[in-house]
Parts: structure tokens; C-alpha cells; sequence
């Protein structure tokens, strides 16, 4: 298979796709504290809870983010197969930098930091060790985030290049402009073993 797959190719044509990704659900033996983090993280708020569940938005959607209290489940194992991470974006760098600064005050801070490119993302661990990114896009148009995924600075490091929250705070507050601030700095090739989530 094509490591440059379009978008028209990769679709079987007269097949009709989902319009969004609509929510995501957890399960956990901790739901009280899963709940509180996530309201936290997220500003979101509880729709509507009991003992067997919880459904969380944090826009118009009746529930973003969902979970399912079990009972003395084993936690997370690191080296087992699934889910990876869940994705938030936001809408501006500076929203992402000012949640940044709001949730480090609540001694909530991110595992990685890291500009991928496509997006300037931090990565924050739950309390059942899920990974939970909270990301800007760098373009400002999904097509030249998806030209730079064939770029060569992609194909040698599709990973990123690690950041410092607070120094991107300090050049944004200094006056910086929006697409240097965004731009990826260069980079050297880099493994899977660097990232620090696997």
C-alpha cells in the first residue's frame, strides 16, 4: 500500500462516510476521579450521571466523553494492544497555551509536549493512565496540514520535535507571530522509542 494515499483514492466510491467523530467511551473503577479530571481538563459538564455511568459535554453535543464504573478492573497495561490516545482540539494557540497555564495551576501537567507538524500538542496522562491530547492545528487549511504529511520533514521525522509550554508562552506574549510560533522547528530523524507515551 502507498505510503501517499489521497483521499480519493483511499475511499471506495458510493460509500458515505460518518460526518464526525461523535464521543468516547471509558470504562473505569474509578469514575468519580475519571469524572473530576475530566470536567477539569476539558471545562466540560456533566449531562448526566448514577452509579453505572457518567456522560460529559463541553459543547453542543449531548455527550462528548462517556464512562462505564467497573468495578475492580486491572489497570491499564502499557505494552497491550488498543487505543493509543484521544484527541481535543482547540481553537487558537493561545487558547491551548492559556489551558495550558489554568490546568498547571492545578498541578495538572502535560507527559509530552510536542510539535508534530500538523499540530502543537500536549499530552496529558488521566487517572487510569489514558492519553489524552489537547492539540491546535498549524494550518489554518486541513489541505496544507495533509501537503505537509508528504513533505520531507515528515517522512524523516513523522514523531515531532519535543517543546516547552512555557517558552511558547513567553514568545506568544512577547509578540511572536502566530506562524512562526506554529512552525515546526527542524529536526532530525527520530524513533518510535523516543516518544514517550509508548
Amino acid at each position: 500500500m502507498s505510503d501517499r494515499l489521497s483521499n480519493e483514492t483511499a475511499r471506495p466510491s458510493g460509500i458515505t462516510s460518518p460526518i464526525s467523530l461523535a464521543h468516547v467511551v471509558l470504562q473505569t473503577s474509578r469514575m468519580d476521579e475519571q469524572v473530576a479530571w475530566y470536567e477539569t481538563v476539558l471545562n466540560a459538564r456533566t449531562v448526566y450521571a448514577n452509579a453505572g455511568g457518567a456522560f460529559l459535554a463541553y459543547d453542543e453535543e449531548h455527550h462528548r466523553v462517556a464512562f462505564v464504573n467497573i468495578p475492580d478492573l486491572d489497570n491499564k497495561a502499557k505494552k497491550s494492544s488498543g487505543m493509543n490516545h484521544i484527541a481535543f482540539s482547540y481553537r487558537t494557540l493561545e487558547d491551548l497555551i492559556n489551558n495550558y497555564v489554568r490546568l498547571e495551576k492545578l498541578g495538572i501537567m502535560p507527559a509530552w509536549s510536542v510539535n508534530h507538524g500538523m499540530t502543537t500538542s500536549l499530552y496529558y496522562n488521566d487517572p487510569d493512565g489514558n492519553h489524552v491530547e489537547l492539540q491546535v492545528d498549524n494550518f489554518d487549511d486541513p489541505r496544507e496540514a495533509a501537503e505537509y504529511m508528504f513533505s520531507e520533514a515528515f517522512a524523516e521525522n513523522m514523531i515531532g520535535v519535543d517543546i516547552d509550554p512555557h517558552d511558547l508562552r513567553r514568545r506568544m506574549l512577547a509578540g511572536e507571530d502566530m506562524a512562526s510560533l506554529l512552525r515546526r522547528p527542524p529536526s532530525r530523524p527520530r524513533g518510535m522509542e523516543t516518544v514517550p507515551l509508548l
